[in-house]
């Protein structure tokens, strides 16, 4: 399989065709899922370079998944959208090392910051 630049899980379909379509303009290679169930038993996981997800989603949320990620070994950038802020969810999910914590509806200049800084190359330090 193809490697993903960009998977987004979002269980709004407006939010989440929206969201695909633009990063397929910005020239990304996209996937997206409804639940973060759907994204775990996909076999995409490890192709992911960037994942894009709602904090609330039916089933596992957002935050769950960020920890289940890191549970088993899997570091991928994760950019968090909400529509209901919480300072709180907020705090402990860029402490767990998210990028961002996007409120809805999205900005598209913010989100595309966010990209690149999840998908630029990693810094080689000279010897």
């Amino acid at each position: 399989m193809a490697r993903i630049d960009v998977a987004v899980v979002e269980d709004d379909e407006s939010v989440r065709e929206a969201t695909k379509h633009l990063l397929r303009l910005l020239g990304y290679a996209t996937a997206s899922f409804t639940s973060a169930e759907d994204f775990l038993t996909s076999g995409r996981v490890g192709d992911t370079a960037c994942l894009i997800t709602d904090v609330r989603l039916p089933g596992m949320s957002g935050v769950e998944l960020q920890s289940r990620l890191i549970v088993e070994g899997h570091h991928i950038p994760i950019i968090f959208i909400t529509a209901f802020s919480d300072e709180a969810i907020r705090a402990h999910v860029l402490e767990n090392g998210a990028i961002a914590y996007l409120s809805k509806p999205l900005q598209e200049q913010s989100l595309i910051t966010c990209l690149d800084q999840a998908l630029k190359p990693p810094r080689q330090d000279s010897a």
